[in-house]
């Protein structure tokens, strides 16, 4: 195949002909002099104006007397032949001497006769040559990209320019420690062959998004200096039969040239999910790229250093073929990070960032239980931008305070313009929701209560946590559905009426009901027993994937546990607001004075009670004295910030 450059070049070279040729023919060609007829020039020789005559063929150059000469061309008719008789005839009837006119002749000039036929033949030459090169590569080029369907679509970083290492990655401690053993196998592969030790094939990354799955990923390369292939899952498919699984074949082979090396497969998901669940078993074209990757992964051929690490947010779906051992023989769990997790974080992403000296990171990482490392980059940057907006040179706790607001509850909304009536039942609202979650024992703790208006929402309430925690009770549920309905009891409670506002608090409420009877066994009618089963198929989507295992009667006594559950909320909630209808009169005043009421002015409210323990404080201590032995190990429990919207709907950017 003729290179690129020497294609480019031969085509300038034919342009560059033709441009010359054509400006030669231009500037070579001589400009025409004046010219005369025959007759006339014969009389000014009978005149005496004629100086010399010079016959070339039948074209004569006639040279005037006079200063400067003047010039011109005469046509000799072709009939007359004796050109030099006529000339001496004409000047003795002019009655001069013959001899005053000088006669010469010139021999024919075929160079311009030459040149004009060279032009006349070369010029079209090239510029037919000129067309075909044109044209063949413009189809070459259209060729190229028809094969090129077929080509891997990966990106691929080379090691020294691959700058992420595991100091770059915190939070996910247990998950570095897993993928060390891929890097040490491919530094030092000699030390696990000479043990019989086999590397996994392939890592499979799997956690919620924002959680570093792909940073991971990369400081795996990086820390191990060796090549880096990236690529989507959805890159693969094409509408072309056929082009996935040839763009796997591509790409194992440029791994496999490049070994030893690291293949990363994002979203593995869109190619990898289970065979056969459409409608009627399909065999598409995902199915053929999926096995392909089946066979390059655990084929004929071993001994290759290619090391597959995928990431997916749904291993629900995936196909089973493709987590057997010797595919993805290892599955690392990327979960959400705890609080050292998060201070680690934070620690990552301060760097480069002027910070006040108050800043507190563990105080921020307290006050965002839930936030992944996307999250807390998020809440970072929301800070800084608010911090170059108020024209400060440092960040400082103010600008993370609003930013915590901004990314779990949306971006305030001055310009919403709200009745005096409406802020009324608003505070009232708000109230309702704190009043009862400072009550309630297994609720969490206070954070904010406000009535300026964020997001979808006219106003919220803010429960944050103490700990983080894995595990919740029955009672901690109970609480909560109580905390969530406290709104729409206190709006019962003092205007006798309700509004649209309770909405979403009392959509979340039934939901969590009817998971207390369903999924988590909580209900002492139905038992310890789950009840529906969510199969999503891959093309009906979450609509249609809930399969009723129960009959009809157990659906009515579903019904009715979520309704009691709703209906026991409910009434605890109104004896706690009708008992503490001071403190709720109160706070309702304050925030409609103020706004905004934080944790520490609102337990001022209740500095006659206890302080809220924790949810499970003196639990160990209850539990022992009971006789139960409790196992040394501890496990650290994690949950996630609670954000009571208030009217209008529900606090967007809350954590999911």
């Amino acid at each position: 195949m003729i290179p690129k450059a020497l294609r480019n070049g031969a085509v300038m070279l034919i342009l560059l002909l033709g441009t010359v040729v054509l400006l030669g023919s231009v500037l070579l060609t001589p400009v025409p002099a004046a010219t005369k007829d025959y007759s006339a020039f014969l009389a000014e020789v009978r005149g005496g104006s004629v100086a010399s005559v010079v016959q070339q063929e039948q074209i004569l150059t006639i040279t005037k007397t006079g200063t400067p000469p003047e010039t011109y061309e005469v046509q000799v008719p072709t009939q007359l032949t004796d050109v030099y008789n006529d000339v001496r005839a004409a000047a003795i009837a002019g009655g001069r001497n013959p001899d005053s006119v000088t006669f010469g002749a010139k021999k024919p000039d075929d160079s311009g006769q030459l040149f004009s036929l060279l032009i006349s033949a070369l010029l079209p030459v090239l510029l037919i040559g000129g067309l075909f090169l044109f044209m063949m590569r413009s189809a070459q080029g259209q060729n190229n990209q028809a094969m090129s369907f077929g080509k891997s679509k990966a990106k691929m970083f080379i090691a020294n320019k691959t700058p992420v290492t595991f100091a770059d990655v915190a939070g996910v401690e247990e998950a570095k420690v897993e993928l060390e053993e891929v890097v040490e196998f491919l530094k030092f592969p000699e030390r696990f062959e000479a043990l019989g030790a086999k590397i996994p094939k392939g890592v499979l990354l799997i956690g919620s998004p924002g959680t570093g799955k792909t940073l991971l990923a990369r400081a795996v390369a990086g820390e191990a200096g060796v090549p880096f292939f990236s690529i989507s899952g959805s890159e693969f498919v094409e509408m072309f039969v056929g082009v996935g699984a040839s763009r796997v074949r591509d790409l194992f082979d440029q791994a496999k040239r490049n070994s030893p090396c690291i293949v990363f497969i994002d979203e593995i998901d869109a190619v990898g999910r289970q065979r056969g669940a459409g409608l009627g078993g399909s065999h598409d074209e995902r199915e053929q790229t999926l096995n392909q990757i089946l066979v390059e992964m655990d084929g004929f051929e071993t001994g290759t250093n290619v090391i597959i690490i995928a990431a997916t947010n749904r291993p629900d779906v995936l196909d089973p073929a493709l987590l057997r051992p010797g595919r993805f023989d290892r599955q690392v769990i990327l979960d959400r990070p705890d609080l050292k997790g998060r201070i680690a974080i934070l620690k990552v992403h301060v760097k480069g960032k002027p910070l006040d000296k108050t800043v507190n990171l563990e105080e921020i990482a307290r006050r965002s239980p839930g936030f992944s490392g996307a999250d807390l980059a998020n809440l970072m940057n929301e800070a800084a931008i608010l911090a170059a907006r108020r024209s400060k040179r440092t960040i400082g706790m103010d600008e993370f305070a609003e930013a915590l607001d901004r990314v779990m509850a949306g971006p305030q909304r001055k310009s919403r313009l709200i009745t005096d009536a409406e802020k009324q039942i608003i505070a009232y609202h708000e109230g309702g929701h704190a009043v009862v979650g400072r009550i309630l024992e297994k609720c969490d703790p206070v954070s904010k209560v406000t009535v300026i208006s964020r997001g979808m929402a006219l106003g919220y309430t803010m429960n944050l946590p103490t700990e983080d925690r894995y595990l919740q009770s029955k009672s901690e549920f109970e609480d909560k559905i109580a905390a969530m309905l406290g709104g729409n009891v206190a709006e019962q409670l003092v205007f006798g009426d309700t509004t649209t506002g309770a909405s979403n608090d009392i959509e979340k409420a039934t939901d969590l009901a009817r998971k207390m009877v369903t999924r988590f066994g909580m209900s002492e009618k139905l038992g310890t027993v789950t009840l529906g089963r969510q199969d999503e198929m891959i093309f009906l989507g979450r609509e249609m994937s809930e399969q009723k295992n129960y009959s009809e009667s157990v659906a009515k006594q579903i019904d009715e546990e979520v309704r009691a559950i709703i209906d026991r909320g409910a009434e605890r909630a109104r004896d706690v607001l009708t008992k503490h209808r001071d403190r709720l009169d109160a706070l309702a005043a304050k925030l409609i004075a103020e706004e905004t009421v934080e944790g520490e002015a609102f337990e001022t409210l209740f500095a006659d009670l206890p302080s809220k323990p924790a949810a499970y404080a003196g639990l160990l201590d209850r539990l022992r004295a009971a006789g139960v032995s409790i196992p040394t190990a501890s496990v650290e429990p994690k949950s996630e910030p609670v954000v009571k919207p208030g009217p209008g709907g529900a606090a967007a950017g809350q954590p999911a």
